[in-house]
């Protein structure tokens, strides 16, 4: 504003600010932003440690905002995630909405901090999350309950497996299921970490009953792949050499060949190694054993229950809660004991109990140590 000094008064006076005013930016030009938002919001995500997967699922929940609002995600307002989160997600599970409303709040804090200058300059929008308060989807994704068979139905289960194996049509890749099951089930692989096993990472002269060397370990919180050493303790030691001794064979790999899969498909790439056995081949069979050697549990086995089964039966038997984080590979005490659901601890009526002496959980331990 402009002052005017009188004799005897002083009067204001309005003055036009003489800038030159930006002209509207162009599609091109906007277009061209979004992209340098994203990749921007790519590499700030690797960054932090993230894994691809995780940085994906975020860039997938995005590009599904981003294609029901038809325009760039920072002229989204509250009305906006009113209409989406409360019409088109409406019946969407839970975790869906979580994951949307998660990914949506993450790149517009991102946009905040970083291009908020530049995208007001370029656009004259104001970067604000169209989420708050009143329209934040509520609740919380947790894991469900599994409860895994008891020991005698796994016993079961697994004498039958074993005696179909003299009598099926194609014997290699039905003892390379059933010695992968026994596996998992054993030490708790996670069925990623026993598909991606090479040869090599067993190490039979570790410790007093050899080890694996788990090297796809799943990272806490999508920050990538964590190596752990895993004992080969409840017999999986004597599992795995039968397997490798008198089943590995059969599918025509050479064991000198550096990366030959411990547990391989029947195809042969080019270079001479085998393919990896999916995750579909692991579950498929698992299910078809128990419908076939197991009817009378109703419950769905998967490979995760196999890692359930381990947790909660290595519990029973009295080791503690530390070693068998440390076995699973978890990176929090409270996401064993989220692990550790056997039936005996359930019974209706009953107070949950375990039994066991102080020595005997001890002894447990300490050759869990032992085996390290």
């Amino acid at each position: 504003m402009l002052l005017k000094t009188r004799s005897a008064s002083v009067s204001l006076a309005v003055v036009r600010d003489l800038r030159e005013r930006r002209p509207q930016a162009t599609a091109e030009e906007i277009a061209r932003l979004e992209t340098d938002v994203l990749s921007g919001f790519v590499l700030a995500r690797a960054s932090a440690g993230l894994a691809d997967g995780t940085i994906r699922s975020d860039l997938s929940n995005l590009e599904q905002i981003r294609l029901w609002f038809g325009r760039p995600l920072w002229e989204m307002e509250p009305r906006d995630a009113d209409s989406y989160f409360g019409t088109v997600l409406r019946q969407a599970p839970i975790g869906t909405r979580l994951c949307r409303s998660q990914a949506l709040s993450v790149y517009i804090e991102f946009l905040e901090l970083r291009f908020q200058a530049e995208l007001h300059t370029l656009t004259g929008h104001v970067a604000r999350c169209p989420l708050d308060e009143m329209n934040r989807p509520r609740g919380k994704k947790d894991a469900r309950l599994r409860i895994p068979p008891t020991a005698p139905e796994m016993n079961t289960l697994f004498s039958g497996w074993a005696q179909e194996l003299a009598t099926c049509r194609k014997f290699a890749p039905h003892a390379r299921n059933y010695a992968a099951a026994q596996l998992m089930a054993a030490v708790g692989l996670r069925v990623n970490e026993a598909r991606t096993l090479d040869l090599a990472d067993v190490k039979w002269d570790l410790g007093r009953f050899g080890k694996l060397h788990v090297r796809h370990g799943k990272g806490a919180r999508g920050s990538g792949p964590r190596e752990r050493m895993v004992p080969l303790i409840n017999d999986a030691a004597r599992t795995l050499r039968w397997y490798v001794e008198d089943v590995w064979g059969h599918f025509g790999g050479d064991h000198s060949l550096a990366g030959a899969p411990l547990f391989p498909s029947e195809r042969r790439w080019l270079n001479g190694l085998n393919g990896r056995i999916g995750y579909d081949a692991l579950r498929s069979s698992l299910a078809a054993a128990s419908t076939t050697h197991l009817p009378a549990w109703t419950g769905k086995l998967t490979p995760h229950v196999l890692r359930h089964f381990c947790a909660s039966q290595l519990y029973l038997e009295g080791m503690d809660l530390v070693a068998i984080q440390e076995l699973l590979g978890h990176s929090w005490i409270a996401t064993t004991m989220g692990y550790v659901n056997p039936r005996e601890l359930h019974q209706v009526g009953e107070k949950p109990q375990v039994t066991w002496s102080r020595r005997g959980s001890a002894g447990l331990r300490s050759l869990y140590e032992l085996a390290v």
